[in-house]
């Protein structure tokens, strides 16, 4: 997965050591201007690492960092132009909102115009205009997170690097959150990436997604390619609900000799019917309801258990049922996980 040239930003073939058992890269990346690239994996996996590289405040190994077509590979993060929000906002308690987002300008310089007013245009961005006077304390988890952004925006950087934005909120709001932060970054325009664990936030805030797992790039894609198209079996386990299944269960299903066979519980019916691939039969050990669908856990009667998402009405706790697959993935037996 070369990076591409003419790109807004490129991670070419971008490496960290720490030890002889953890390295992270090489990895290679293209990100257009305006784009937001999420980067997706579980905890230790690289994710933060390559952020901080891209900012500067950790020196790769090797491997380049461009912006614009400069290499800023060696340029130090105070005059790389990359703001950063970091996971834990970072935000002064004993100095007020105006003063925390001009602390983002030290060791800046704007001729035209005043630290009062590259504020109140920051804090314009955000929609927190008129917040200079209030204290942090005052605020809000979400009004934080935005006050942290105009921090980071307010020496007009070329890009936004975020940790883990969403970490500190409730998650009665990170999803509503989640959809403004999208909204807000697209209404300025600027190049964007953040770094995530969750797959929800990631499909609801990136163009595309690029994910990681033991250092290494599995794949990049919109999320509906890494759902629907997933490269190997770790993206089609991380992202989105999976079944897995192997030899007799997976050879029911079309796999061959050597196969497993990956599918979604959406792909799954009750009762083999015209379209559908092979049949499993099992009984209904657990049902959950969600509202407009269910989620039926099936005991195979060759001792998988798999998911199936259908109609609240579709089966009842011990029925025995046949299962067909309207779509399926297969994958080398080998493949590991992670």
């Amino acid at each position: 997965m070369g990076a591409e040239g003419g790109a807004f930003l490129t991670l070419d073939e971008l490496r960290v050591r720490f030890s002889d058992a953890v390295t992270i890269g090489p990895v290679s990346l293209s990100i257009e201007r305006g784009e937001i690239l999420a980067l997706l994996g579980p905890s230790g996996s690289g994710k933060t690492t390559l952020l901080r590289m891209l900012a500067g405040f950790e020196r790769p190994d090797g491997g380049r960092v461009r912006i614009e077509g400069e290499d800023v590979t060696a340029v130090p993060p105070a005059r790389r132009r990359v703001g950063m929000v970091f996971q834990h906002y970072a935000l002064f308690p004993h100095l007020d909102v105006g003063e925390n987002v001009a602390f983002g300008l030290h060791g800046t310089r704007d001729e035209g115009r005043g630290t009062g007013q590259i504020v109140a245009e920051a804090l314009s961005l955000v929609d927190l205009a008129g917040f200079e006077r209030r204290k942090v304390q005052e605020l809000s988890g979400g009004q934080q997170q935005r006050v942290a952004l105009a921090r980071a925006l307010a020496p007009a950087p070329r890009v936004l690097a975020l940790d883990e934005p969403l970490s500190n909120l409730d998650p009665s709001l990170r999803e509503r959150t989640r959809r403004e932060l999208r909204q807000l970054i697209k209404r300025i325009g600027i190049t964007a990436v953040f770094v995530t664990h969750e797959q929800d936030e990631a499909f609801d805030l990136g163009d595309r997604i690029a994910v990681l797992s033991a250092g290494r790039l599995n794949q990049v894609g919109t999320p509906e390619d890494l759902y629907q198209r997933p490269a190997n079996l770790f993206v089609g386990t991380f992202v989105g609900r999976a079944n897995v299944l192997r030899g007799a269960a997976a050879r029911a299903l079309g796999a061959t000799d050597g196969e497993l066979v990956l599918v979604r519980p959406e792909q799954l019916r009750f009762g083999a019917g015209e379209g559908e691939r092979g049949g499993l039969s099992g009984v209904v050990g657990e049902r959950r309801y969600t509202g407009a669908a269910a989620f039926f856990q099936v005991d195979l009667e060759t001792g998988e258990r798999v998911e199936v998402a259908a109609e609240p009405q579709a089966a009842r706790v011990g029925d025995r049922v046949r299962i067909g697959a309207v779509r399926t993935l297969r994958f080398a037996d080998r493949q590991e996980r992670g």
